[in-house]
């Protein structure tokens, strides 16, 4: 229940972890009215800032639970579609798996690779799965055009909130915790 400052970066218990998610969580659903309609789907920037942010700071899999729990979310209150859960989670876990494989001193760096689990194997996974179970035929390639004008300034806006974090001396160095 402990946080502790261990090798200059911030080691977060399972409880501090699972508050930090449920406040990206929030902040996610909270700025869910903040998108853009294209086709079927609807782009969120905020979800990926908040994607970059959660695998930075908490690794793949609590992102991944950040990511899903915000899609719930915005289903269940009409904000979101179903596009929102392949628009999101491979991208969250793009961003946890590559901050767990960067030099301490770079994982910052990670939130860039969300736009390559969206943009890509997202728009992939919902031109072939979601769009087809909800009646709909939407080209990958329009997804791809779509989840990255989407994902990259949401990938940058998280990436620069993390940098802010680190200059503040909020986080000693952003580092993937899981």
């Amino acid at each position: 229940m402990e946080m502790t400052v261990k090798e200059g970066s911030l080691e977060l218990s399972a409880t501090r972890k699972l508050v930090v998610s449920s406040l990206l969580v929030g902040v996610a659903v909270v700025l869910s009215p903040l998108y853009f309609p294209f086709g079927p789907t609807k782009c969120y920037p905020f979800q990926h800032m908040v994607n970059a942010l959660a695998g930075v700071l908490l690794g793949p899999w609590w992102a991944a639970l950040v990511a899903v729990s915000a899609s719930v979310i915005r289903n269940l209150t009409g904000t979101g579609t179903l596009f929102a859960f392949p628009g999101s989670i491979p991208g969250a876990l793009a961003v946890g798996l590559a901050a767990r494989f960067l030099p301490a001193r770079r994982r910052a760096f990670g939130a860039l690779f969300e736009p390559l689990g969206t943009a890509l194997v997202g728009a992939y996974l919902a031109s072939t799965l979601v769009a087809p179970a909800v009646g709909r035929s939407v080209a990958t390639s329009a997804l791809v055009v779509a989840f990255g004008a989407s994902s990259v300034p949401g990938s940058l806006l998280g990436f620069a909130l993390i940098l802010l974090l680190q200059r503040v001396s909020i986080l000693a160095s952003a580092r993937s915790l899981a």
